[in-house]
């Protein structure tokens, strides 16, 4: 990637989807979902979620939903970045992104959840956390064998916060 192009971060459309779903794809260990649900995150979860561009490709995206039971937390779903667009911090500005819109004023908190293999979701995170100087608590929640039937590696749930703004992350 020509790391002197700009890249740009705004919410996604509807037609962002297939490139969405195209760049899941390409970033294992993500989950690909279906492109159904890619179009629902880049329509109904737009003012949470994030899609960054360099030229006319998607190289970045972050799904995310404010948790209805908890709407001072933002569940971030699925963090992508192209292998191309690695190492420039870019998860973490789309991060910051989302959470200085408008729309997410409320959010004190972020929840994800991270297989223990995830090494890059994990790094990402804890650098969340020390740089809003945040508390960062880990906790079991989705098991390999009783909630994957032995076909997925188990998914530990990460909350961060309280914290007023991670504005300054990158």
């Amino acid at each position: 990637m020509n790391t002197s192009r700009s890249i740009l971060i705004r919410p996604p459309v509807l037609d962002d989807a297939t490139a969405v779903h195209q760049l899941i794809k390409e970033c294992p260990p993500l989950d690909p979902n279906s492109l159904y649900c890619n179009l629902l995150q880049c329509s109904h979860f737009a003012k949470t979620s994030a899609i960054a561009e360099s030229g006319d490709s998607v190289v970045g995206f972050i799904s995310g939903y404010s948790i209805p039971q908890r709407p001072d937390s933002l569940f971030v779903w699925q963090v992508a970045v192209s292998e191309q667009a690695r190492g420039f911090g870019l998860a973490a500005q789309m991060l910051a992104h989302i959470l200085s819109r408008p729309e997410c004023e409320g959010i004190h908190y972020l929840e994800t959840t991270i297989t223990p293999s995830n090494k890059s979701s994990w790094r990402l995170f804890r650098k969340v956390a020390e740089e809003c100087t945040a508390e960062l608590r880990v906790s079991d929640w989705l098991d390999e064998e009783q909630h994957f039937n032995g076909q997925h590696e188990s998914e530990e749930l990460l909350r961060i916060g309280p914290f007023n703004s991670i504005r300054k992350v990158s």
